[in-house]
């Protein structure tokens, strides 16, 4: 069996409360550090590979999951550019999710029209500021749907 993209030199997350989180929730198997801060809302940790550097990077997402799938959405708090790892998944649509004890690969697509429409809707419900960043921003934050891989 070929080896992971996901196994590779990795670069952990410069912002050290990201950082924190992400190395809490993988050492504990996802039974600590897994809801944004004190909001109780959970989150899931999704496993890129940098479109420059080629590094492993990892970064908590809001836990948007239906019928197996997620929604990541690339809100960057509303800001007006996406975050990095928007550009990790145009470049290669594949990601690593852990959400819980074992972390599984998914590809990825980016969602337009009414199936984008339904996922942002869920993921709306799930974190309501995801809304007042649609507002904040001329940009139409990006939604990917990750299934899992076969």
């Amino acid at each position: 069996m070929s080896a992971s993209p996901f196994d590779g030199e990795y670069e952990p997350p410069s912002q050290g409360w990201v950082r924190k989180q992400v190395e809490r929730y993988e050492a504990s198997g996802g039974t600590e550090a897994n809801t944004l801060m004190d909001t109780g809302i959970p989150i899931i940790v999704m496993t890129t590979v940098g479109a420059r550097s080629g590094k492993v990077r990892k970064v908590p997402l809001m836990r948007v999951e239906h019928g197996g799938e997620y929604a990541l959405v690339a809100s960057k708090g509303g800001t007006p550019e996406n975050p990095g790892w928007y550009h990790n998944l145009t470049s290669m649509p594949r990601v690593r999710i852990q959400d819980g004890a074992t972390p599984r690969e998914y590809d990825v697509t980016e969602l337009s029209g009414d199936e984008r429409q339904a996922w942002w809707d869920r993921a709306v419900a799930q974190f309501p500021p995801y809304g007042e960043y649609q507002h904040k921003t001329a940009r139409t934050i990006p939604v990917f749907k990750a299934t899992p891989r076969a």
